[in-house]
């Protein structure tokens, strides 16, 4: 199968498996919002699934990566060492687990009171459970990315999903309120974390014969690499946890309801690039590896072409149909949270980019330098949202994060260019064109909206924004529909 052909195939496996998974995880928020909880209920909810993302962190350290960055070399250049990469690393990981979660266990009551949030106390036993989970979840979600068999990871994601749907509603019809929400996220979590234990052993683990003798250092070069990517994972929970947490905080409750339900609208429109960025980034390793250098490059400039070309008139069409949006899709309880999406339309952008560009970094074994401006990125962004949120609330965190963000992608491209000599002006030319697309596009949706009156002339609005994105890109030569349907074929 050519490089071309395993792209196509991985990113319409991610695709599938995040477009399923986005669905169930939509029909969850829905539910929730709509029928189960108040905003100051969902907002407790998110609260505590952000702070227990914070602890997880620690469950994890930088080893999944670290893993499947090694499972991604050995394979191609000395497959006996991957089931030693396996191995050590699945035990290190057990035992981060076992100290995390009996430390949370022990001590999460106390530290909560400590910290002023008493009312996340009833959460730590299931807390716990979350943290561990979540841990072996993402350990083999990384693993499968590295062995360049993303469709098992989009099979994780949507197990993941689809369970918590199930769990969620059923506990909460049920009656047991938030802290059955929360509950019926762990289950699903742990309905996951053993399937992606099952697939793992049986279709990867066996298929390789280890050598006798693990390679010199192995050990040590999967704990050292996984030092920089820690601090990367660090930074990044405290770009997109600990801000749930000070809003909730500062605002209150509703503050981070609103909040949430916006960085999830901009999740589900950044969904596409996560799933081409997934499958690219060990391709990105791969050819490197090869010393196809060239090949890289050409690779990641004309994905960070298209990908700009789609989300830039993506970013300014969620900007005019966000209050409709929001009105008759979450109800009238959360038309506070209009100006959080708008701003955070700049973040559905931004993180688009990244989604192609960070991971990447990893596989070509730039994660320190990613490290180092992650790093930077947190604690402006913490800072700022210190300075923003007790004056516009959760837009001013949005406005932090859509901030920092674009400085840390920028960062990010930057490094990838030095690494692989991307032509920027080509770029440069496409942006110019996907501004153009933009301005036709939105003139469409700008006369349809007075015509907005529910879901349907909702939806049928987005798509006339849809079509004359397409007309427009294809008339200018940006889009070659030949090329679109030998891909998606």
């Amino acid at each position: 199968m050519t490089l071309a052909d395993r792209l196509a195939s991985g990113t319409k496996a991610v695709f599938g498996g995040n477009l399923v998974g986005m669905v169930a995880q939509g029909g969850l928020v829905l539910v929730l919002t709509r029928v189960f909880l108040t905003p100051d209920e969902y907002g407790e909810l998110n609260v505590a699934l952000s702070a227990f993302g914070v602890v997880v962190i620690l469950a994890t350290l930088g080893l999944p990566k670290s893993a499947a960055r090694y499972v991604t070399e050995f394979a191609e250049r000395d497959p006996g060492q991957v089931p030693h990469v396996l191995r050590l690393s699945v035990g290190y990981l057990a035992a981060l687990v076992a100290v995390v979660a009996g430390g949370t266990l022990l001590f999460g009551g106390p530290v909560a009171r400590l910290a002023g949030t008493p009312s996340l106390v009833p959460f730590v036993g299931l807390g716990a459970a979350w943290v561990a989970a979540r841990a072996f979840t993402s350990y083999f979600g990384a693993l499968f990315q590295g062995f360049n068999r993303v469709q098992y990871s989009a099979t994780l994601r949507v197990v993941t999903r689809a369970g918590q749907f199930v769990f969620v509603v059923a506990f909460v019809a049920l009656g047991f309120g938030v802290l059955g929400a929360f509950a019926g996220y762990v289950a699903g979590l742990l309905v996951a974390a053993g399937v992606g234990g099952f697939v793992a052993y049986t279709r990867f683990y066996t298929d390789y014969e280890a050598t006798t003798e693990p390679v010199a250092g192995l050990s040590r070069r999967l704990l050292e690499y996984s030092v920089p990517l820690t601090a990367t994972r660090g930074a990044n929970v405290l770009d997109k946890k600990v801000d749930t947490l000070l809003v909730g905080a500062i605002t209150g409750l509703s503050g981070a309801g609103f909040y949430t339900v916006a960085k999830q609208v901009s999740n589900f429109a950044s969904m596409p690039a996560a799933s081409f960025g997934f499958t690219l980034s060990p391709a990105l390793g791969e050819q490197a590896n090869r010393e196809n250098g060239e090949r890289a490059a050409r690779l990641y400039e004309q994905s960070l072409s298209y990908v700009l070309l789609a989300y830039i008139p993506a970013a300014v069409g969620l900007v005019l149909v966000a209050e409709p949006m929001v009105r008759y899709v979450f109800g009238t309880d959360y038309l506070g949270a209009v100006p959080v999406v708008q701003v955070f339309a700049g973040f559905v952008l931004v993180n688009a980019v990244n989604k192609i560009t960070t991971d990447a970094l990893d596989y070509l074994g730039r994660a320190r330098a990613r490290a180092v401006v992650k790093a930077a990125s947190a604690v402006a962004n913490f800072l700022l949202n210190l300075l923003l949120i007790p004056v516009y609330g959760a837009t001013g965190a949005a406005a932090a994060t859509v901030a920092t963000y674009t400085a840390y992608t920028l960062a990010n491209v930057y490094v990838i260019h030095s690494e692989l000599g991307v032509h920027l002006r080509r770029v440069g030319r496409r942006v110019g064109v996907a501004c153009l697309v933009s301005v036709g596009m939105a003139s469409a949706v700008v006369l349809a909206l007075p015509y907005v009156s529910g879901v349907v002339t909702l939806l049928a609005t987005v798509g006339l924004g849809a079509g004359i994105w397409a007309v427009l890109a294809v008339a200018s030569g940006a889009v070659d529909p030949d090329a679109v349907r030998r891909f998606v074929a």
